[in-house]
């Protein structure tokens, strides 16, 4: 079985189909509302950077900060995800200092260590029999989970109505084989799953970051803010690429983008990082619990430099292993999935890879 990001694709005679949806949100506790006092304020430290930044890369200067998504008391729509419970409760963490990718990894970026080393992604590769008993092999294809919309509005409870599996899609093919990124260099590579992060990050001599090296770059100094930029999601201009219009069938592109747009359009939040709300999804190095925030927050202290949790376990398809996306992407959008906030969560099977799902990566005193 091959997965994309929350969405279950399953081999069958006519090719890969995608054909099921995990849950969409843990609703909170009954009665539960917000806190004014979840969030405390952000304690950068006072140390500067080792030397020189590395090319592309920004100083985070990591301190001590609440990590997680404050409850929303007037959360109605499931769809909107606007307060899961497993970005629940906020806690306290402290990072040290690091270096970070100014923006997401391009598609120049990405060539260029294909083009090193000759690495075929997963994408890429065409999967073994072995692996998926019963399916006949001229079902098992290379390819890739693509946003495909509908011609019309859909339900929003069948997420099967706007992705496809697409064989032949890839980095190099995003849309499908008759596809390029010719052109399109700047653009964050896609169709990348934990494992080809993982290679790339290790050619170049860095590493991903953990989710909350992550969530602390990317609030950029502020204290629990919904945005990098701060509350209000479009003061005076656009500040991400996401989806306006109605979803999924129309992205009417308000932002000056229909899908993904090049990296570093929009302003930087304090630290100097683009893009982390918004346009691709980013893969983290911790494995994926449900209940990973609530562990933290019982041992009644500051949580220092968190790697995640040991084991993978979503509790919505118990067994598969999962690491954990941030910063939303590019079909986010208050009428079905809101998690380009900031403290909110995704998901993927480490084995999974679609068009919205990227990466940036990290390195500290040369780790």
């Amino acid at each position: 079985m091959m997965r994309a990001a929350n969405w279950v694709i399953v081999p069958s005679i006519g090719g890969i189909a995608v054909l099921a949806v995990n849950a969409l949100l843990l609703r909170p506790p009954e009665g539960e509302q917000s806190s004014p006092d979840a969030f405390m304020p952000t304690r950068e430290s006072e140390a500067r950077a080792p030397n020189v930044a590395p090319p592309g890369m920004v100083w985070i200067p990591g301190g001590e900060f609440s990590m997680g998504a404050d409850v929303a008391p007037d959360v109605s729509d499931a769809l909107t995800m606007q307060a899961t419970a497993d970005a629940r409760p906020v806690h306290r963490v402290f990072v040290d200092g690091f270096f970070m990718d100014a923006t997401e990894v391009t598609n120049e970026q990405f060539a260029a260590f294909v083009d090193s080393t000759g690495y075929v992604t997963l994408a890429e590769r065409t999967p073994h029999a072995e692996d998926f008993p019963g399916v006949p092999p001229e079902a098992l294809v290379a390819g890739s989970a693509v946003f495909a919309p509908p011609a019309a509005p859909v339900s929003l409870h069948d997420a099967l109505q706007w992705w496809a599996y697409v064989p032949g899609a890839s980095w190099r093919h995003p849309l499908g084989p008759s596809s390029s990124i010719e052109g399109k260099e700047r653009e964050p590579v896609v169709h990348v799953a934990y494992e080809d992060a993982l290679a790339y990050a290790q050619w170049a001599g860095k590493r991903l970051p953990t989710e909350a090296e992550w969530e602390f770059a990317a609030r950029g100094g502020l204290t629990g803010k919904l945005f990098p930029w701060g509350d209000e999601f479009a003061p005076g201009r656009w500040m991400s690429n996401t989806h306006q219009g109605h979803f999924p069938d129309h992205d009417a592109a308000a932002d000056s983008f229909a899908g993904i747009g090049p990296v570093a359009q929009f302003p930087p939040n304090g630290y100097g990082l683009h893009d982390v709300s918004g346009n691709v999804w980013e893969w983290v190095s911790d494995w994926y619990r449900a209940d990973y925030y609530a562990e933290l927050a019982a041992t009644g202290g500051v949580a220092r430099n968190p790697p995640g949790p040991r084991t993978s376990y979503d509790p919505d398809e118990p067994g598969v292993p999962k690491r954990v996306h941030r910063g939303g992407s590019f079909l986010c959008t208050d009428e079905y999935c809101a998690r380009y906030r900031l403290g909110t969560r995704g998901k993927g099977d480490v084995g999974t890879s679609t068009n919205h799902l990227g990466f940036r990566t990290v390195v500290r005193n040369g780790k």
